[in-house]
């Protein structure tokens, strides 16, 4: 009795992996939609690609930054370096108006610029609104 129900599910299935590709290549069942009804398409426009030569030119690493630099005022700390790990104890070298250099943790001040925070390759200054990035020195 068994093989009776495998073979019928066996013809049924071989059935509809046959005719399921036909339906589907001949558009289906239900009726064709009229060529009133069809919406006209949009060919698609394609996308100006900026030219790879601006990528080749630019410099590879801190380019953003370059443009950020460039914006710092004339009171603004002079980074010198930076010492320690990131996140626990880490300060910055940084030179003050008279000259000398001191090392300043997160949350003090120079100058009136509070230390706000520090990044591998600069520091981040506040003094009231104003929020300053200081880059390390190239070199």
């Amino acid at each position: 009795m068994s093989a009776r129900y495998d073979r019928i599910a066996l013809g049924l299935s071989g059935g509809f992996a046959v005719l399921m590709p036909l339906l589907l290549l001949t558009g289906g069942i239900g009726p064709s939609p009229s060529p009133k009804t069809l919406q006209p398409t949009i060919p698609m426009v394609e996308n100006s690609i900026p030219p790879l030569a601006a990528a080749f030119e630019r410099p590879l690493f801190g380019a953003p930054a370059q443009a950020e630099d460039a914006a710092l005022p004339g009171d603004a700390p002079a980074l010198v370096g930076i010492v320690g790990r990131l996140g626990a104890d880490a300060v910055a070298l940084v030179r003050t108006t008279d000259g000398t250099t001191r090392a300043l943790q997160v949350g003090e001040s120079v100058d009136g610029w509070q230390l706000a925070s520090l990044a591998i390759d600069a520091a981040f200054f506040t003094r009231g609104a104003q929020r300053v990035r200081v880059p390390l020195p190239a070199g």
